[in-house]
């Protein structure tokens, strides 16, 4: 079993995390939503969600995969929150995955975590990470490090994350029932 840690900030892009969740739990991982703040968490554009529980309890030993949703104020909420950027060095330190789409890759960024590092982000925030190893790609991976680009790129994300868990025969045996263009 693969375990899956998405920390969830008031703000969350919808897309890019219902969309990963949603991928990664067919694929047979256990996703683990911890909310940074408790109750109902609201994203960007309305939806509201219940995390399964609080970051508070979130342990890094248990998790092969952490992933950082994009949204405003939603990145911005969680890049200020010292747990997540805690979590975020401890997995990086044991070079365990670490995934990050849309305006997330500037957390890793100001971590630290993308030097010498293809990446890429949402077009908003490209000058933030702009270098000689900045990708214009949907989906980039170097190393542990993977990340995308925007709501649009959320599925194919997704599959590169089951893929890079899992290997290419989940991405299809999942996608037998999501019929997804990758």
């Amino acid at each position: 079993m693969k375990n899956v840690l998405i920390p969830l900030a008031p703000g969350f892009e919808e897309i890019e995390t219902i969309t990963v969740v949603d991928i990664l739990r067919r694929s047979g991982a256990r996703v683990s939503i911890a909310g940074i703040v408790d109750g109902v968490i609201e994203g960007s554009r309305g939806v509201k969600i219940i995390a399964d529980e609080s970051i508070n309890n979130i342990n890094s030993e248990k998790f092969d995969l952490m992933i950082l949703h994009g949204g405003q104020p939603g990145t911005d909420n969680l890049k200020k929150d010292p747990r997540v950027t805690t979590l975020l060095n401890e997995m990086y330190s044991k070079k365990k995955l670490i995934g990050a789409i849309c305006a997330a890759p500037i957390i890793l960024e100001e971590n630290g975590l993308l030097i010498k590092r293809k990446r890429t982000s949402h077009p908003s925030v490209k000058e933030i990470l702009s270098c000689d190893l900045y990708k214009e790609e949907r989906v980039v991976v170097d190393q542990n490090i993977i990340t995308s680009r925007s709501p649009g790129t959320a599925m194919e994300f997704a599959f590169k994350l089951v893929e890079i868990l899992f290997g290419v025969d989940r991405v299809l045996l999942v996608n037998k029932g999501v019929l997804a263009n990758i």
